[in-house]
């Protein structure tokens, strides 16, 4: 809101609280080299199952449930339909400290230190329309307020009027106020990281901008968060990883977006391979990856292993949009 493939087990403890049968803030230790979080999971639906009710029952996005079970009506799954839970992650190729948001997966990563040891929290979000698109860069966060009061700017404004409906100069406090009961304003002039009045649609590209989160989450990052935190928004669809001496490739869709972006296929992803072997080599199963990237499931799957000796790498993959 604007506003003035693979399943595997890690060998670290993860930690969830539950809140009317809501998980809320997973919490991950991450060892020194290590770049993939989480567990893959799968369950079998109920009758009355939606991918909206599955998403938030398990802290996952709409359109990560949806990527994870191509084929599956996401309405109507219908009962005893395996469902995966795409909760493992590769963490962003960014500077881990503050909260990394990542636009193309739909998901906030909160870095921290307990005993010198690196800790992470992820969470879903909803991200800025094509149209309204969440500005990418270096940020911080520069006020906190809780029930907050909106002020929706004048293009905003001017489109619900478009539309046939009224909107206020000032929504105050309440049921009607889509910024939810936490906000946390960003330098970026105009752009808040808050709660919402509408948790079904958390995980999609909808807001004016904004990075709207599920009331429990948001309610338990509020307290963590200092003024000054860093935040980076990057638009990684590619992520390479290693977990021990596998080395882990998650696809995503790339993200249509209003302004000029760089060119997203298999060559920004071998830019990020270079990235994530730069110092540890890898044999690659290219196959493999070409598969991934063509699925984009948005699961991290291993694609190579490392080796001690250097190595051909044949980059001679064809290129596919």
């Amino acid at each position: 809101m604007y506003a003035g493939s693979q399943f595997f087990s890690l060998g670290w403890a993860v930690l969830c609280m539950f809140m009317a049968g809501t998980a809320i803030a997973g919490e991950f230790s991450v060892p020194g080299g290590m770049d993939v979080i989480g567990e893959q999971k799968s369950l079998l639906t109920r009758y009355e199952d939606t991918f909206s009710e599955l998403a938030r029952r398990h802290d996952l996005g709409y359109e990560e449930m949806v990527r994870a079970n191509p084929g599956v009506d996401p309405w109507l799954p219908g009962e005893g339909t395996s469902i995966s839970l795409p909760l493992s992650f590769v963490l962003p190729q960014a500077r881990r400290i503050g909260l990394v948001i990542n636009i193309a997966e739909y998901r906030m990563y909160y870095f921290t230190s307990e005993n010198d040891q690196l800790v992470v929290s992820t969470f879903p979000i909803s991200i800025g329309r094509m149209d309204w698109s969440t500005p990418l860069g270096k940020s911080s966060i520069v006020a906190k307020a809780t029930q907050p009061a909106w002020y929706p700017p004048a293009s905003v404004r001017a489109e619900y009027a478009a539309d046939g409906r009224h909107l206020a100069n000032i929504v105050p406090p309440g049921p009607d106020n889509p910024l939810g009961e936490y906000a946390m304003r960003l330098s970026v002039p105009g752009y808040l990281i808050h709660g919402t009045n509408r948790p079904a649609g958390v995980g999609m590209q909808v807001t004016h901008g904004c990075i709207r989160m599920y009331p429990e989450d948001i309610e338990w990052l509020f307290p963590q968060v200092a003024v000054d935190t860093s935040v980076r928004i990057v638009n990684q669809p590619y992520k390479f990883g290693w977990l021990g001496d596998e080395l882990f490739l998650e696809v995503h869709p790339a993200l249509e977006r209003k302004e000029s972006v760089q060119e997203q296929g298999m060559t920004t992803l071998m830019r990020q391979y270079v990235k994530a072997t730069q110092e540890q080599n890898a044999e690659v199963d290219w196959q493999r990856v070409t598969e991934v990237f063509e699925e984009k499931l948005g699961i991290p799957v291993s694609v190579g292993t490392a080796v001690s000796v250097n190595i051909s790498v044949d980059t001679d993959i064809p290129a596919q949009e």
